[in-house]
């Protein structure tokens, strides 16, 4: 379905519909959008920290749009991994995995005895996994100095926060 269409139908469909269609799967964990365009559609959802299958989720962010996902898939082409790398500072985007994994960790029921996700943003332990993971945990909010390195390069993007 294009996206003309999902705008003018958004309503007769549930977000669990819309956002299976965005990511071409069924989710794979329950989610709540947290950033929707302006026609409605969700841009930014925050995954559960478990599956619904019980296993480590650690993608908490997860960047849906299609505009905003095909952008960011560019800059990726481009090599935009490595160029964040580069640019920003390691300790602080390590510090920044460290805030995504405290949060995502406290979303962990208490009693938990199963698997749990591992890592930081996108389940990275060090480094850039995925300029996606980054740039929609920031527009949700999060301090995340490579989602906003992403709006630098690409300031279209940039959402009120």
């Amino acid at each position: 379905m294009e996206r003309a269409e999902m705008s003018a139908t958004v309503e007769q469909y549930d977000d669990t519909e819309v956002v299976e269609q965005l990511l071409g799967r069924p989710p794979l964990a329950s989610f709540e959008v947290v950033l929707r365009s302006k026609s409605g559609l969700p841009v930014v959802i925050r995954n559960e920290p478990l599956t619904y299958a019980g296993l480590p989720m650690p993608t908490r962010w997860w960047l849906v749009g299609k505009e905003e996902v095909l952008q960011v898939s560019r800059l990726e082409a481009a090599g935009g991994v490595s160029q964040a790398g580069s640019d920003l500072d390691a300790d602080a985007i390590h510090r920044a995995h460290l805030r995504y994994a405290a949060e995502r960790d406290r979303a962990i029921p208490a009693d938990w005895a199963g698997p749990r996700p591992t890592g930081g943003v996108g389940g990275t332990k060090r480094g850039i996994k995925c300029l996606h993971a980054h740039f929609a945990w920031w527009l949700a909010g999060g301090d995340d100095p490579v989602g906003e390195w992403v709006v630098a390069q690409m300031p279209s993007l940039a959402r009120p926060r």
